[in-house]
């Protein structure tokens, strides 16, 4: 049974992605104006290139201390080959890391579509969603970060959006929400680089599910640095965390 796909022609030295030959791609066009091709389907505008660039810049690397960074140097300590430890640290991204992009699209998408079919502005909309949230008891993705009280990728990200002409109603929604989780809770809930990059690739018109993957292309590229910095800088096998633990099963006993 044959294969179909509309993104990449393989034949006897000649490649063809979307169209386009890969030999004229190469040189020409930059790699985040490739990575909206292969999503999209077309080439980008100038600005949905930018933004796509800003985005991808955005989710490059956040420390050590996030489970995927820590992932890929535990498993680099052990003396594997460096795309074995990068891909364990992919392998930890989900819905509590980086997983919030994917969830946090789809609830600012739908929740626009919600308030066209209901008549409701984005700010009634947004009380709405945040009061359902909490009577469900349900948290709302892309919101608080443990580390920044304002998280400035977010701001950047946000000013280029603006000054781009990208900016629209998920966007709006989410800082309409935003607002309205401080009226609310009574706490400082920033709009994180998560949310940030879940409302700018929605109004750019992207599915919800390629949430992760936006995460996943610009993270790789940190991870694959921090797996190189484990590899080259430090010893095998080094102490990267306290041992000590605290037993608390069953005190020591006979076999019956």
């Amino acid at each position: 049974m044959k294969w179909t796909t509309k993104i990449t022609k393989v034949e006897p030295n000649h490649l063809v992605t979307r169209g386009y030959r890969q030999e004229d791609l190469i040189g020409n066009v930059p790699y985040s104006h490739v990575v909206y091709l292969l999503l999209k389907g077309e080439l980008p505008s100038k600005e949905h290139g930018k933004m796509t660039d800003a985005i991808l810049t955005a989710c490059i690397d956040h420390g050590v201390t996030p489970p995927s960074a820590m992932a890929s140097r535990i498993v680099a300590s052990g003396g594997v080959p460096l795309p074995t430890a990068v891909a364990a640290g992919v392998l930890s991204i989900g819905d509590a890391h980086g997983g919030a992009i994917e969830k946090g699209a789809k609830f600012l998408q739908e929740g626009v579509a919600r308030a066209k079919k209901e008549g409701k502005t984005i700010d009634e909309m947004a009380k709405i969603l945040v009061t359902e949230s909490r009577e469900q008891n349900k948290k709302i993705l892309g919101f608080g970060h443990r580390v920044h009280i304002s998280d400035p990728r977010t701001k950047k990200l946000y000013s280029l959006a603006d000054e781009l002409g990208i900016a629209s109603n998920c966007i709006a929604l989410s800082k309409a929400i935003e607002k309205e989780l401080n009226v609310q809770t009574g706490k400082q809930l920033p709009i994180n680089v998560d949310g940030a990059v879940a409302a700018i690739t929605s109004d750019m018109g992207f599915d919800w599910r390629l949430g992760k993957g936006f995460f996943l292309l610009g993270r790789v590229a940190g991870l694959t640095a921090q797996v190189y910095e484990e590899q080259t800088e430090q010893k095998p096998m080094r102490k990267m965390f306290s041992t000590e633990c605290d037993y608390d099963g069953p005190e020591e006993r006979d076999l019956p």
